[in-house]
């Protein structure tokens, strides 16, 4: 397959209402999406990243630059003639979180275009080791009003969702009373997480320890900044109650996940694609992790486009042994979208295979160019 052209789209994702939580707040997405045209325009493969300073430490235009930088500066693989070709390429590159959301919209847009030109949906090209044909996704609640979270409670219930992934803040009483609402919609009937975005700073974590046994939380996500010195003893106060312990933002790179064995505190380690780099570099952490006997899961970025949430969907089955699977959101979330499909869950969170080559979508080639921010930026 003969590469001729990658693009690379700056795009604004409008989202159904505000969106906030303790690192940002938002109205909208700002990603990229790299188009890779091959063979006379015949093939298009797509890819998308999610950058976030609070998280890889790159804005949109840094993403964009990136991408240029790989292509020019590496081994890319123009004449591409095997899926080895995308992994020799990958492997070359380094391991810096800042060139994660680059590298993975890059690696997928080569993957779908190569899975195009095979016509073979790209799950096939992966080990089926941990392979599943059906997942459950959960629900995510971000901060917000109490009645609207109470809301969204009920609509997951409706859909007999019982996994909750709820976003906490600073305020202890507003923390309080979003998990009271948890458990007055669910009763005893909930598998729940929450998600403070580095928000509990200054012993606070330790303050929530008496909240998060009485609402049987069973999974805290990234409470405090990684150098925070509480972090120690809330890892063993929650050790000591069967509460997990997970790294996000902590954990952008293999050398990240090297560090956070060996000192021990976190048990579990959110998995995102654009996080770590694409399906490469996620896959062997999740390798890694396995041989360590850590827990994982397969999560997601806010505001992913179906091109991520179709990513997401293969990386989930092909990960059987994952605790949680986040994402698909695309409906609940997102005003409008840039594939034509509609990837989003169903009835208790239940996903499946998609069907078609490459990643299983297609492009609403209108809706990318509405969405798309500035100018186009094109190779060569």
């Amino acid at each position: 397959m003969k590469i001729e052209q990658v693009k690379v789209y700056k795009i604004s994702l409008p989202f159904l209402m505000d969106i906030s939580h303790a690192l940002t707040k938002t109205a909208s997405s700002d990603n990229i999406v790299v188009e890779v045209i091959a063979d006379g325009g015949k093939i298009k493969g797509y890819g998308e990243g999610t950058p976030r300073k609070y998280v890889t430490g790159d804005s949109q235009q840094e993403a964009v630059e990136k991408v240029h930088q790989v292509i020019r500066n590496n081994s890319f693989p123009w004449e591409l003639k095997g899926i080895s070709d995308i992994w020799n390429f990958i492997d070359e590159l380094p391991d810096e979180k800042s060139y994660n959301p680059a590298l993975c919209a890059l690696e997928t847009a080569l993957l779908d275009a190569w899975g195009m030109k095979q016509k073979q949906n790209i799950i096939d090209f992966f080990p089926h080791n941990y392979y599943t044909s059906k997942i459950f996704y959960g629900g995510a609640f971000p901060l917000g009003d109490n009645q609207k979270l109470r809301d969204r409670c009920r609509l997951f219930k409706q859909m007999k969702i019982n996994k909750i992934k709820m976003k906490m803040g600073e305020v202890l009483e507003n923390n309080r009373e979003a998990l009271e609402i948890i458990a007055e919609v669910f009763g005893q009937d909930y598998d729940l997480k929450i998600d403070a975005n580095c928000a509990w700073s200054d012993g606070l974590g330790l303050k929530h320890i008496p909240l998060l046994r009485k609402y049987q939380v069973k999974v805290v996500e990234q409470p405090m900044m990684p150098d925070d010195p509480t972090l120690a003893e809330f890892a063993g106060a929650l050790k000591a109650y069967g509460i997990l312990l997970m790294a996000d933002e902590s954990a952008c790179s293999f050398g990240d996940i090297e560090k956070i064995i060996e000192e021990g505190h976190y048990k579990m380690i959110n998995i995102r694609l654009s996080k770590l780099g694409g399906f490469r570099k996620s896959l062997k952490i999740i390798d890694y992790l396995r041989k360590e006997n850590l827990f994982f899961q397969i999560g997601c970025h806010l505001g992913e486009s179906g091109i991520l949430s179709a990513a997401g969907r293969i990386l989930s089955l092909l990960c059987r042994d994952s605790m949680y699977c986040d994402g698909s959101y695309d409906q609940f979330l997102l005003k409008q979208n840039i594939t034509q499909e509609n990837v989003t869950f169903g009835l208790d969170g239940e996903a499946g295979p998609l069907e078609g080559p490459g990643l299983g979508v297609k492009i609403n080639e209108t809706n990318l160019h509405q969405l798309t921010t500035g100018s186009v930026f094109e190779i060569p």
